[in-house]
């Protein structure tokens, strides 16, 4: 867990990277878990046999159980703004997924405050630059940029 911080300690950290996350191991029971739970059996996320005549040779993570990852990821890094009430997600300007999570493979986060403002008194916006890395590779899972939302006050 990370120390609280002030909205003006917030602001002075616009544009610099928070850190990484801890690693997650994104095994083939997760997959399988995330299959169930969002009734997506694609083959290449499910059939260990079939996926092994697939150019990933394996079977990968669901792009969308990479991107639910961000927020336990987040939980790691990123400390609360002192008088939240609560956070909320907005909304993303930008995903892309850059390259497969095969079963097996650990990913972190990487976080970056791009960017912080208040729309109205205790409505802090808040956008991050995010990458999640996978362990051992060149190429990132991920890259977005993420929107939150807290609501601070008394």
């Amino acid at each position: 867990m990370t120390k609280p911080m002030t909205i003006a300690e917030y602001h002075a950290r616009v544009g610099t990277r928070f850190g990484a996350s801890e690693w997650y191991l994104i095994d083939q029971a997760r997959i399988d878990d995330f299959a169930k739970n969002t009734e997506d059996f694609q083959f290449i996320h499910i059939d260990t046999e079939r996926a092994k005549h697939t150019p990933f040779g394996t079977t990968i993570a669901h792009g969308f159980l990479t991107l639910s990852m961000l927020s336990a990821m987040f939980y790691d890094v990123v400390p609360d703004i002192i008088g939240s009430k609560m956070g909320v997600n907005y909304g993303f300007d930008k995903i892309r997924f850059l390259a497969p999570v095969k079963a097996g493979a650990r990913i972190r986060g990487h976080f970056t405050l791009l960017e912080l403002r208040e729309a109205r008194p205790g409505e802090v916006t808040n956008v991050w630059e995010v990458k999640v890395e996978i362990e051992k590779e060149d190429k990132p899972a991920l890259i977005a940029k993420w929107i939150g939302r807290d609501y601070v006050g008394e």
